[in-house]
């Protein structure tokens, strides 16, 4: 039968409709184009029925202070490309240096001209948020960032009313490099970088790996860590209403 030559009427169907796979809440993330580490863990991280979407912002492939900054121009369009036409309930830029480079005000505004109705956040409001929880007002920070960015970083803590006792970084400046780092140097670098006095350790930068080795750390130093994908998707969880304590994942995921 040839339905070109017919004219095809569709019986009435009594369709039946759910709440999706989904129908708890809906979380963008926003990533720099060069990011390798983030889909791959917040899928293997958040709660099955929460669903989880990407889009991304035009980056250059080296991680400065002058290519971060340049990211600002591209947000509310990566913003725009989830869900378009449906907002998701949170939307979140997922980089911890550009958030701070460009500032959170700056990130979240364009990230709302984007995605409106959505709440509106970036990684590193997520790590804040997890180091006040934690009530941890010293810290140490421990980076793969060349030192130009490490300074920025520890002078937007400190505005913020952290005592930053120490950052330290690695002095690397592509992804690629970056995701590499082992996690078990991770807890070698952390144990190394943190100090007596610090009421907290913040593993800085969405391409670690350092989601794999929290507990060890905090077994190991006897203090809550914060990493930037961890702070992040706890955020984003609890902005969207999502209260579930996540295991292997910290204290911050255990008791708040």
């Amino acid at each position: 039968m040839n339905y070109m030559d017919k004219s095809v009427q569709s019986r009435e169907w009594p369709t039946r409709f759910d709440e999706g796979r989904h129908p708890r809440a809906r979380i963008g993330f926003v990533l720099i184009a060069t990011e390798r580490l983030l889909e791959d863990e917040m899928f293997r991280l958040a709660p099955a029925d929460v669903g989880i979407h990407f889009s991304r912002a035009r980056n250059p492939r080296e991680i400065d202070v002058a290519s971060l900054a340049s990211m600002i121009d591209h947000l509310a369009e990566a913003a725009s490309l989830i869900m378009p036409g449906e907002a998701p309930d949170v939307v979140c830029y997922a980089c911890t240096s550009g958030s701070v480079v460009m500032g959170e005000d700056n990130v979240i505004a364009e990230l709302e001209k984007g995605a409106p109705g959505a709440t509106a956040t970036t990684l590193v409001s997520g790590v804040i948020a997890g180091l006040r929880a934690l009530e941890a007002k010293r810290i140490v920070i421990a980076t793969p960032y060349l030192d130009e960015v490490n300074a920025i970083e520890a002078e937007y803590m400190t505005r913020l009313g952290f005592d930053v006792l120490d950052i330290q970084g690695l002095n690397l400046t592509y992804d690629e490099e970056i995701i590499k780092v082992a996690p078990e140097f991770l807890v070698e670098f952390a144990a190394a970088v943190d100090r007596p006095d610090a009421d907290a350790i913040f593993i800085s930068c969405g391409a670690l790996r350092s989601c794999e080795v929290i507990d060890q750390i905090e077994q190991a130093t006897g203090k809550p860590v914060v990493t930037s994908n961890q702070g992040m998707l706890w955020h984003c969880l609890r902005l969207a209403g999502i209260d579930d304590k996540l295991g292997g994942l910290g204290r911050l995921f255990r008791e708040f």
